[in-house]
């Protein structure tokens, strides 16, 4: 089997496991940026198995300028995703804020006596 036979390919810039929805990128990240083991990524995604865990590392280490450069543009796109979801939340997020606020007025009501001396 060759190292290739463990992913699909779906674009230049979405490389799944195969038989499975998780990117590389997942398991990637999981390993190089958290430090975590093969052995505990593989516990976290009961769907995949260690095998594949350490295909997706090894195809890492076999390519890192190519793998390196995937996983930085996927860093890039996760950043600029959510700049603009900040900057341009959907609107059951804005009802959402609406519905914490009033919940915290409602909570912490402002005293009219306080501060003012009798």
């Amino acid at each position: 089997m060759q190292l290739e036979d463990y992913f699909t390919i779906l674009t230049p810039n979405d490389i799944r496991i195969r038989n499975s929805r998780i990117g590389i990128e997942t398991i990637l990240y999981e390993y190089i940026y958290c430090s975590r083991s093969p052995e505990a990524i593989a516990k976290t995604y009961s769907t995949l198995t260690l095998e594949q865990v350490y295909a997706t590392i090894l195809y890492y280490l076999h390519d890192r300028k190519k793998i390196g450069r995937y996983m930085s543009d996927w860093l890039e796109y996760c950043l600029r995703s959510e700049r603009e979801q900040d900057e341009n939340p959907p609107d059951f997020i804005l009802k959402l804020r609406q519905l914490r606020n009033m919940k915290k007025a409602r909570q912490n009501p402002i005293n009219e006596n306080s501060g003012r001396s009798r």
